[in-house]
């Protein structure tokens, strides 16, 4: 079992950066392929990025390629999003989530179990 609680979500001008960061509670957290999904207003929940437990892979959107960084610290059971050059299309209720799927399904919601309440993130001027 895995609870999961988001922070570092706010409000940021286009162009600027935001850090998000998940802190994992309960066992076995670096077993786990870890993900960050997002929500937008009137959206269904999209993939953003995803890292894996077994070789450390990364697989991003292709929306935030070249923008955003997902890195974990397995030690201290923390999982974290670094957003760069944000726009106002980056505004959503972030989640992070963690789960066991299978590369080629890394982006498949379903394949997750845990999941985070969300932390909003504001891209506006």
């Amino acid at each position: 079992q895995v609870q999961l609680q988001e922070s570092g979500g706010g409000l940021v001008q286009p162009g600027g950066a935001l850090r998000l960061a998940c802190l994992a509670s309960g066992s076995a957290f670096g077993s786990y392929t870890v993900a960050w999904f997002r929500q937008a207003p009137g959206k269904e929940r999209e993939f953003v990025a995803a890292l894996r437990s077994v070789g450390g892979t990364t697989v991003y959107a292709d929306s935030v390629k070249g923008r955003f960084t997902i890195s974990r610290d397995n030690a201290k059971n923390t999982l974290d999003l670094q957003m760069n050059s944000l726009n106002p299309d980056d505004t959503a209720v972030y989640y992070c989530a963690a789960g066991k799927p299978i590369l080629s399904a890394i982006r498949t919601e379903s394949l997750y179990y845990y999941w985070g309440q969300g932390t909003q993130v504001t891209v506006s001027s």
